[in-house]
């Protein structure tokens, strides 16, 4: 009669202690992804912050910044690359090359880390390794500036020599971002330096239409000598003229206005 009641109680007691140890489990279990949720926004924000800091020259908030982020997470990739480029800027390139490679050893498939380290190299004009950076970028259909990646790669195929491959690259950025002014400029001139007038020409007056819309375009050296060796290959020689005389008045010291100057020497 009397074990039969403390039997019970043991059982409810245990009942009772289970279902503490069930809770604090659960309990605690959401506590860590709590913790690890707040961790990992603490750090994108630290990061998003830098970012911002570096694009207006303030080294140091971004740097501290940096340090917060990496205080939290050690491995974090993209804290590592933004610290990339603060010892780049800061004309730390050893540095700054191992800050990108371990942003990218920590997450090979971190896109913009690839983008960091591409423009490092070919800023130490490296370029077939910035070419296989920006190419490795490229294949990343869900990277939301595939256009830019496009054309850093078409700069880097130029820089060693492949005027096809830059030709191709420029030409799908012109695709990505559905004809920018520096896509169409820089495929009109590859298309020329190809021998491709006539399709050099249709995206050289995709270029004029763009600029004739917008007011804040205004032509470079390069976008009126591009034009003056279309305009020449069809004997435009009115338009010719005209972009000639842009040239002249408003770069005169460019290498462009001497290359026209060449030209017109040789009585082309």
């Amino acid at each position: 009669m009397t074990s039969e009641p403390v039997n019970r109680v043991r059982a409810a007691f245990a009942m009772v202690l289970l279902a503490m140890l069930v809770t604090g489990c659960v309990t605690n279990t959401d506590s860590r992804f709590a913790r690890e949720a707040d961790r990992d926004k603490a750090v994108r924000n630290y990061v998003q912050l830098a970012t911002a800091y570096i694009g207006q020259g303030n080294l140091d908030r971004a740097r501290n910044h940096l340090e917060r982020a990496l205080e939290l997470s050690p491995d974090d990739p993209g804290a590592l690359g933004a610290m990339g480029l603060v010892y780049q800027t800061e004309g730390e390139p050893e540095l700054a090359e191992r800050s990108f490679k371990d942003a990218l050893a920590n997450d090979a498939d971190y896109t913009r880390g690839r983008v960091y380290y591409g423009a490092f190299l070919y800023g130490e004009r490296r370029f077939e390794e910035a070419r296989d950076q920006f190419l490795a970028a490229s294949r990343d259909t869900g990277y939301g500036e595939r256009a830019s990646v496009f054309f850093n790669l078409g700069l880097t195929e130029e820089r060693i020599g492949n005027l096809e491959g830059a030709t191709t690259a420029y030409r799908r950025a012109v695709e990505l971002s559905r004809g920018d002014a520096r896509s169409l400029l820089a495929l009109s001139r590859t298309l020329v330096e190809a021998g491709e007038y006539q399709a050099a020409s249709r995206h050289y007056s995709r270029l004029t239409n763009l600029m004739q819309r917008n007011k804040n375009l205004r032509h470079s050296p390069e976008s009126l000598y591009t034009g003056i060796r279309i305009a020449h290959h069809f004997g435009d020689r009115n338009l010719a003229s005209s972009l000639g005389l842009q040239l002249k008045n408003n770069f005169p010291n460019s290498v462009e206005y001497q290359q026209y100057r060449v030209m017109t020497s040789n009585g082309q």
